[in-house]
């Protein structure tokens, strides 16, 4: 498939449309009570559906997480293909810093960095399935060079973060996250930045954010990233095992059925298989992660 990928790519894709956005990711977790428990009162996301092994959780009118159990699922490993994190974002400063202060009231551990475009911290769920929590500054103050966004990885000023809390604050009393909390990215475990690119720049038309030798971002619209992708520790790596924790797809959200039929159409152009069901369609990207592409209109209560 990655022959026929290069083949195609020699020639240019247009950018998707400036509206796209990553739309719900779905975990495979070990105990569906365990992950419940967690995701509510820990994230503070609210069910929006349940049934004996699967759930659907939220913020406001639109879902973010789908949960999927896999009974006995062993935890997430570092070296395979799949998950890196999934990346929840905040509407303002201050609903991050309530849940960093929640979180750190019950010393749940935490990594954290000042991004730039973003203050942003770091977290495990109960399987080992990655989380980044953030909120983004205003899009006027990020700085580009050359078409790239400066990101940098500084210490996030804490005392900043917790000074947009209140005495007494209100918000404190409730883990429930406030509405306008969303999927924000998805970043992955590849096996090979060169086929990454191929696959999401080359074929899907995100546009190239920053490169390295070991890490790819893209987005679409200006956003500073909607996609990052990295072989830190999953270079040449095999996909996560179907009994493993992690990710079972993540959906890319799209304004219309013309923007949907348009990037179909694409993507088989390119010798890429597309499962289409309704109005989403099924694609898989070189190391067998599963995107599935939905309308913006789905993507609500």
């Amino acid at each position: 498939m990655m022959q026929e990928i290069q083949n195609q790519t020699q020639t240019h894709v247009p950018s998707l449309h400036p509206a796209v956005e990553v739309g719900t990711v779905t975990l495979k977790v070990a105990n569906l009570a365990r992950s419940l428990t967690f995701y509510t009162q820990v994230i503070g996301l609210e069910v929006f559906k349940q049934d004996d092994h699967s759930a659907v959780l939220g913020a406001g009118n639109r879902p973010i997480l789908l949960l999927e159990e896999v009974p006995g699922a062993t935890r997430l490993a570092r070296n395979v293909t799949g998950l890196y994190h999934a990346a929840i974002v905040f509407p303002t400063r201050h609903s991050l810093a309530i849940k960093i202060q929640q979180l750190a009231s019950i010393n749940y551990p935490l990594g954290a960095g000042d991004h730039l475009v973003s203050e942003a911290f770091y977290l495990d769920d109960p399987d080992g399935n990655g989380l980044e929590l953030y909120w983004d500054r205003p899009r006027s103050s990020w700085k580009w060079i050359n078409g790239s966004v400066q990101m940098a990885t500084d210490p996030v000023d804490i005392d900043s973060l917790f000074a947009e809390i209140k005495p007494n604050d209100p918000a404190l009393k409730t883990p429930a996250v406030p509405a306008g909390t969303k999927l924000g990215h998805m970043h992955l475990r590849v096996g090979n930045i060169s086929e990454a690119r191929a696959f999401y720049h080359d074929v899907l038309g995100f546009d190239m954010i920053a490169q390295m030798p070991s890490a790819l971002f893209v987005s679409a619209g200006g956003y500073h990233h909607h996609i990052g992708m990295n072989v830190w520790e999953s270079n040449g790596g095999k996909p996560t095992p179907e009994n493993s924790a992690g990710l079972r797809e993540f959906s890319i959200s799209l304004p219309d059925q013309a923007e949907l039929d348009r990037l179909t159409a694409q993507i088989e152009a390119a010798g890429i298989n597309v499962e289409r069901s309704g109005d989403s369609a099924l694609v898989l990207d070189p190391f067998q992660t599963r995107i599935k592409l939905v309308l913006a209109s789905s993507l609500a209560r």
